[in-house]
């Protein structure tokens, strides 16, 4: 269906579903409650999809900030799934567990965990492709099926991706409900006086530098990072750990900053200066656990310090 179809409902043949607003949803925002309808769908994609005229009332096309009332009658259509992208690429995996569910990856440094612009090969997803022939889930769409969430190109360790839309519905509830264990252990700037302390700061785009991210409690979304000191190494450099309650974009390597213990070879939050010569921040995801989506068992995999950091903590530990 063309662009000249969109906001036609005689162009569609059957909603792909449909809402009648409750009194308990009285008042709130249309984007706001088909987002909660529809978990697997965001935000941003609601209204996306409200823009192009696929959302009506009655009807009626309307705008991402209209406020429903009880009795009206949504009926939503989805585009057509578009052409898959990213191509199967023949990529070593380090598989760290793998179902018919789920599968666990200990991804490594430089390596992009979906297409975007300058990435359009050699990524996570490319890999997964091939390794698992085609079966992972489509709710994120073409560019990052069977992804629920993402770390950075220079942080390693582990990550899940799903093989079907229902255990990535399970483990995309569960991320919004900030159940899932995820920590990671990173070597920061600066000695710690105290043994384990608490974050709390929303993170939000930057207001001045668009690249980056930055506490910002105007723009921000809440965001909160408990981190357990490990080892000083000496006054100048610690090693921790980071627990995450939520998953904002950067949120250690922002939260580290604004509290003046910045990753070592972050050049983004950091100092310019890279003394070790290190190939991106010092950030690995050791532990990732949640709820199994079939099984409904606790599962906790962890991803082994890797070469690089375990010989730059032993550098450090002689200094």
């Amino acid at each position: 269906m063309g662009n000249a179809d969109i906001g036609n409902p005689e162009c569609w043949e059957d909603e792909d579903f449909s809402i009648t607003v409750t009194e308990q949803n009285n008042g709130w925002r249309i984007d706001k409650l088909l987002s909660q309808q529809r978990e697997e769908l965001s935000r941003s994609y609601i209204q996306k999809l409200i823009g192009e005229g696929r959302v009506l009332v009655g009807g009626q096309t309307v705008k991402a900030g209209f406020k429903v009332s009880p009795g009206m009658d949504i009926r939503i259509f989805l585009p057509e799934p578009e052409e898959l992208t990213a191509q199967p690429e023949n990529i070593p995996l380090d598989i760290l567990y793998e179902d018919e569910d789920v599968i666990l990856v200990n991804k490594g440094k430089n390596m992009v965990v979906h297409p975007a612009a300058g990435h359009a090969g050699g990524t996570l997803v490319n890999a997964l492709l091939y390794h698992c022939k085609g079966q992972l889930s489509a709710i994120n769409g073409v560019l990052r099926p069977g992804i629920v969430h993402r770390i950075d190109r220079n942080t390693t360790g582990v990550i899940v991706a799903c093989k079907n839309d229902k255990a990535h519905q399970s483990l995309s509830e569960q991320l919004k409900v900030h159940s899932i264990t995820r920590k990671y252990n990173a070597i920061v700037y600066g000695a710690f006086d105290e043994e384990a302390g608490r974050i709390e700061g929303a993170v939000g785009r930057h207001p001045v530098d668009r690249k980056k991210m930055a506490v910002n409690e105007k723009n921000g979304k809440p965001a909160v990072t408990n981190y357990t000191v490990l080892e000083n190494f000496g006054r100048l450099y610690a090693h921790v750990e980071c627990r995450l309650e939520t998953g904002r974009t950067h949120q250690i390597r922002v939260h580290m900053s604004h509290i003046h213990h910045p990753l070592l070879g972050d050049d983004l939050y950091g100092p310019a200066k890279n003394p070790f010569h290190l190939e991106g921040q010092a950030l690995h995801a050791r532990v990732l656990g949640f709820i199994h989506p079939s099984s409904g068992k606790y599962m906790e995999f962890t991803a082994p310090l890797p070469e690089y950091f375990t010989a730059l903590a032993d550098k450090l530990r002689k200094r």
